[in-house]
C-alpha cells in the first residue's frame, strides 16, 4: 500500500517542523508539501525536512493548491492519499488509524475534524465560527 501524506501550506514556517514530527516514522509514508507562493521561507524549512517540496510561482488559493496537492500524490501511484494541514490543526498521529481503517476497505473517505482533536491549535475566532455554522 503506498500512503501519500500532502501537506498544503502557505505561511506554514511556524508550524511546519512540529506536524512534521508528530507524523509517524516508523511507516513508509511518503510526504509532499506544496507551498501557494508564501510569503514566509516554507519551502526551505521543507527541504531541509527532506520533504519532497513542490512551490507554485504564483499563490492558487487553497483550492489550486489542494488539486497540486492530489495530482502530485496520483503521479507518485498513491493507493491512500492523506491531506494534513501544516498548521498543526490536526494531529498527525492519527494518521497510521485513519489508513488502516482505509486499507482494510471500512471506509472510502475520511475526515478529521479540527475542533475535537486540536482545541488548543485552533484559532478561537475559527473555533467559535465553525461551531456555529455546523450547529443545526
Amino acid at each position: 500500500m503506498n500512503v501519500v501524506i500532502v501537506l498544503p501550506a502557505y505561511n506554514a514556517q511556524q508550524t511546519l517542523r512540529q506536524t512534521v514530527a508528530d507524523i509517524p516514522h516508523d511507516k513508509n509514508y511518503s510526504v509532499i508539501l506544496v507551498d501557494d507562493a508564501s510569503n514566509d521561507k516554507t519551502a526551505e524549512l521543507a527541504k531541509e525536512l527532506g520533504i519532497t517540496t513542490f512551490v507554485h510561482e504564483q499563490n492558487l488559493g487553497y483550492g489550486g493548491n489542494q488539486k497540486t496537492c492530489y495530482n502530485l500524490a496520483l503521479e507518485q501511484g498513491a493507493d491512500i492519499v492523506v491531506m494534513l494541514h501544516p498548521d498543526y490543526q490536526y494531529d498527525p498521529k492519527l494518521i497510521p488509524h485513519m489508513v488502516s481503517l482505509l486499507d482494510e476497505g471500512y471506509f472510502d473517505m475520511m475526515l478529521g475534524s479540527r475542533i475535537r482533536s486540536r482545541k488548543k491549535h485552533f484559532p478561537m475566532g475559527c473555533l467559535f465560527t465553525n461551531i456555529f455554522q455546523t450547529a443545526h
